[in-house]
């Protein structure tokens, strides 16, 4: 009890510190020095009354007793009356021993003076009245026990344990059973999880026997091995109130342990029908029809793991179909798979029509048109509508209503970051002049604060909790923590001299922690190498760096960083072209694959988080399976406008060329739609199951110079899609979600 008590008050403390009540603290304090009760700590009352009896004061050893008496043993029921008059009686006697122990007769003879008429007419006391005239009391058989060392331990422990047990069965203020409650809840969560990995350990079994047959991709760490991610459970679960269109998912799963219970179901499924029809086939074939995997282009091997094709053709399909259908057709919902495909396959039988999408050489989808004027809101883009109904035969509703577009033109150079917080309410933009504006948009754009820097600037990041505070990361290897609403900066943190330059941060979802990815000046003799650098963890609280990343095989420069829902996961692209995906429990890289040609721009996790999306320098928009270590399972060819570099030219031949900083791309509240930058404005795509890999929906237009960055806040059905470009130019979008 004592330890809730202490942890109690310091609670208290800080509500009233919190409300300002300095008086009443003040009090609180003065009160506490002077605590008798000691804070219900049995260790501290013990130790108060050996104090009393070493330093002989009779008065304060009395007037404790009668306190502890009046406070506490008074409420005690009858039955305990005799015990607690035993305990003083032994406590009077330790304190008489204690005098003759220590030679001083004046105070043993003080002491029968004064508690006389208190002791006279108690039996137990009757013959201890001429102990003060005994020359050598030890040796007396009525008294020898009393003077040795295992009465007084034993009478010491009997009052202790007293005093714990009545502190146990006192009454608690409600306030007292909080600390109960929260480590009674921490229990329950802990026994849940453990029971969850059993169930999930058992359901996999379960699936593996009946299967009779089991894939490896790639070796596992051993504390994910046997077991299934929740993914496949969620959709067990809803496939008997849905019809089933996505591919099966394997059996052997990775980072089940990371993806918690309730956590959200997977999205709307997409509504078009230009995907292959051998998705319900692919997770089912043999391993061994599979096509050799292709090098890349500089003989990086993806760890642990060769790179597998996880496309397959309208024929291969079709030729594994039969066999699926014999596989599966004594389970239920394999039955529906079966129906499904059946029904896909009738519709892609008949003839297409010729569509308008002309495919380049490589595979490359040529990009959308750059209009200098918005197009209507209805289908901005009339070769994606065209070829979404002209694919599948179905008539494709626009997802997306533009109902306004708004600009907010505070910067005078080109944006660099331009990122809104965690509650949709405040959007921090960061220019290549180091000029950051915190803004609100809704009820009214409004500046709320501008921050001007000495030092050059070159990354930001919303903290999760509380979300006013906004990290800071420079070009001279320091991270500020600025306070938006006080409009200080609350702390500044030295990274690292050798590697200045803070290309990204990334604040956890608990908001205990960051992610600082600080990289190396940039040398002149070898500019086309990957320059060194380093992964940071750094604890938010304490303001101290807890670990450094080991990189491998290179301590390369990490462009981008993004933590999962929970913070388990966290992937990275860097320089190398190098994606890694990093356990946070452990604190260590669970896997890395060799993903783009050139440097890694942008990188995200999925909806489901089961993907992984990346855009890098080649141009190319991959998904990446990160239960198949470096397996695609789409990838699209983007235009330079949306890639980047991006270049602006101006009068005289001029050129304004500028690397990518901030967020490539970003997903609606469904992880349906993805938002992309674009020459004249963002683009809104479709995500397929198929080829293409997106589909145009809309294009936001509005700009006249690059996009360069974009965000998309969502909130109920209406959403905000932000677009900053080289002029220094924010156009927010409001789109209105249309229900299908």
């Amino acid at each position: 009890m004592g330890s809730t008590v202490e942890r109690t008050d310091e609670h208290v403390r800080e509500y009233l510190i919190y409300r300002g009540f300095t008086s009443t603290l003040k009090h609180m304090d003065t009160e506490m020095k002077s605590d008798k009760e000691k804070g219900f700590r049995v260790d501290k009352i013990i130790e108060q009354l050996q104090q009393f009896v070493q330093s002989f004061d009779l008065c304060g050893l009395r007037e404790y007793w009668q306190y502890l008496d009046r406070r506490l043993f008074c409420r005690l029921e009858d039955v305990y009356r005799s015990t607690v008059n035993k305990l003083r009686t032994s406590l009077y006697r330790f304190y008489v021993i204690n005098t003759i122990q220590k030679g001083n007769l004046e105070k043993t003879q003080e002491f029968f003076q004064k508690q006389a008429l208190e002791l006279q007419t108690q039996t137990e006391w009757r013959d201890w009245f001429i102990l003060p005239f005994i020359g050598t009391p030890e040796q007396n058989p009525a008294f020898s026990p009393y003077f040795s060392r295992q009465w007084a331990d034993t009478f010491l422990v009997s009052l202790h344990n007293f005093l714990s047990v009545l502190f146990q069965c006192m009454p608690q203020p409600v306030l007292l059973s909080f600390d109960s409650e929260v480590q009674k809840t921490t229990s329950l969560t802990e026994e849940n999880e453990q029971l969850r990995q059993m169930l999930f350990a058992l359901q996999t079994e379960c699936r593996e026997q009946s299967e009779g047959e089991e894939t490896v991709h790639h070796k596992l760490p051993l504390y994910v091995q046997n077991m299934d991610r929740l993914g496949d459970t969620e959709l067990d679960l809803v496939s008997s109130q849905r019809p089933v269109s996505t591919a099966i998912t394997p059996s052997r799963n990775f980072f089940s342990t990371f993806l918690p219970q309730g956590r959200r179901t997977p999205g709307k499924l997409p509504q078009t029908s230009g995907s292959s029809p051998s998705q319900a086939a692919v997770g089912r074939k043999d391993p061994s029809t599979n096509p050799p995997p292709a090098k890349s282009k500089d003989g990086f091997q993806a760890k642990e793991v060769k790179p597998v094709s996880s496309q397959a053709s309208p024929s291969e399909a079709a030729s594994s179909q039969p066999q699926q259908a014999t596989h599966t057709s004594s389970h239920p919902r394999h039955k529906r798979v079966q129906d499904h495909e059946k029904e896909r396959r009738e519709l892609f039988s008949k003839p297409p029509a010729q569509t308008a999408e002309k495919r380049g050489e490589g595979g490359e989808v040529e990009p959308p048109p750059d209009t200098s004027s918005d197009p209507p809101e209805s289908c901005s883009d009339s070769r994606g509508c065209q070829s979404g109904r002209e694919r599948g035969g179905l008539s494709a509703e626009q997802p997306f209503i533009k109902l306004s577009q708004e600009e907010y033109g505070e910067h005078h150079s080109s944006i660099m970051h331009c990122r809104v917080d965690c509650s949709g309410r405040r959007v921090a933009s960061l220019d290549v002049d180091g000029v950051i504006k915190v803004w609100s948009f809704n009820p009214i754009m409004q500046t709320k604060a501008t921050i001007m820097s000495k030092s050059p600037l070159l990354s930001l990041e919303w903290a999760t909790k509380p979300d006013r505070l906004l990290l800071l990361g420079s070009g001279v290897g320091t991270v500020r923590l600025y306070d938006t609403d006080a409009k200080k900066n609350l702390y500044e943190m030295n990274i690292d001299e050798t590697h200045p330059r803070i290309l990204s941060l990334a604040c956890s979802p608990s908001g205990s922690s960051f992610i600082c990815s600080a990289a190396a000046l940039s040398g002149d003799s070898a500019p086309r190498l990957p320059v060194s650098g380093q992964l940071l963890l750094w604890d938010t609280k304490t303001v101290k760096q807890q670990l450094q990343f080991s990189l491998e095989p290179d301590p390369v420069a990490v462009n981008c960083t993004a933590f999962n829902h929970n913070g388990n996961l966290l992937v990275t692209g860097a320089a190398d072209g190098v994606i890694r995906l990093f356990d946070m429990q452990r604190y260590e890289s669970a896997m890395s694959w060799k993903a783009h040609d050139g440097e890694v721009y942008s990188v995200e996790f999925s909806y489901d988080e089961n993907t992984v999306f990346s855009i890098g320098e080649d141009g190319k928009f991959i998904q990446w399976n990160i239960h198949r270590c470096g397996v695609k399972q789409s990838e699209q060819a983007l235009a330079q406008d949306a890639t980047g570099p991006f270049i602006l030219s101006g009068y005289s031949g001029y050129k304004q060329v500028q690397v990518p900083r901030g967020r490539l791309f970003a997903f609606d509240s469904e992880g349906q739609h993805i938002l992309t930058c674009s020459g004249s404005g963002g683009l809104i795509y479709r995500l397929t199951d198929g080829e293409p890999a997106l589909e145009s929906v809309l294009s936001l237009g509005g700009h006249k110079a690059p996009v360069v960055t974009v965000d998309w806040c969502s909130a109920v059905d209406c959403g905000t899609c932000l677009t900053a470009s080289m002029d220094g130019k924010i156009k927010l979008s409001t789109l209105l979600a249309q229900k299908s």
